[in-house]
């Protein structure tokens, strides 16, 4: 997995106002903490976060956080809080502790490659449920996502949990989840259930004559 440097320094004031001012000059709160350390609270660079992100593009990274210039402390990117009206905006970031030796559990993205099979020849739809599988792992063992090939994928099939393996750590999914199918297009079931059929039997109705000439009355003694 991606190992990424993060410089941050400590912080003393806390609190809204605190933050609030923190932002105003570039800044961006965030805390660390994890098993065996106390919770620190800290500021890091919101250009260097931003740095941060792209370069992770969203997949599970080590981090290493230089704090005040000290020696690095390993740890997890756990949350990004963002603005909720601007979401390019960053307003806080949780840093987790971890240990060299100690498992931790962590989500970890899918991603799916080739082309399913019933996509490119039965008219199907890929259905992507599950988008991040839970290991419990080494820290140093991490992958930066977990590869599902749906390339003999065909309609009405799934790829579940149960079916894919990692080279280290332990898959906490239950096995029957469902992470990807092909399902037929909701078009072509509209278009079949709208078809005009043709097995019907043809209705003949009765003409008003038919018990007798069409068009009479029987005759009268």
């Amino acid at each position: 997995m991606q190992h990424v440097k993060l410089d941050a320094e400590s912080r003393a004031n806390t609190g809204k106002g605190a933050a609030r001012s923190l932002r105003r000059a570039g800044k961006v709160p965030a805390t660390i903490y994890g098993h065996g350390i106390p919770t620190r609270s800290l500021t890091i660079d919101f250009t260097a976060i931003g740095r941060l992100l792209e370069t992770i593009g969203g997949e599970a990274a080590l981090l290493d956080v230089c704090i005040d210039g000290g020696a690095p402390v390993q740890a997890l990117l756990r949350e990004v809080q963002r603005n909720p009206v601007r979401r390019s905006d960053v307003i806080h970031l949780d840093l987790y502790a971890v240990h060299e030796n100690e498992p931790i559990i962590v989500e970890v993205p899918v991603r799916i490659i080739g082309t399913a099979e019933g996509v490119r020849n039965q008219g199907g739809v890929l259905d992507h449920h599950l988008h991040r599988i839970t290991l419990k792992v080494l820290p140093a063992d991490i992958p930066d996502h977990i590869e599902v090939d749906v390339t003999n994928l065909v309609v009405n099939h799934a790829i579940h949990v149960s079916d894919i393996s990692v080279l280290k750590g332990e898959i906490m999914n239950d096995g029957s989840v469902s992470i990807v199918s092909v399902v037929i297009s909701r078009a072509e079931v509209v278009a079949e259930v709208a078809a005009p059929t043709t097995d019907e039997p043809e209705v003949i109705k009765k003409g008003k004559g038919e018990e007798g000439e069409a068009g009479t009355e029987p005759a009268k003694e």
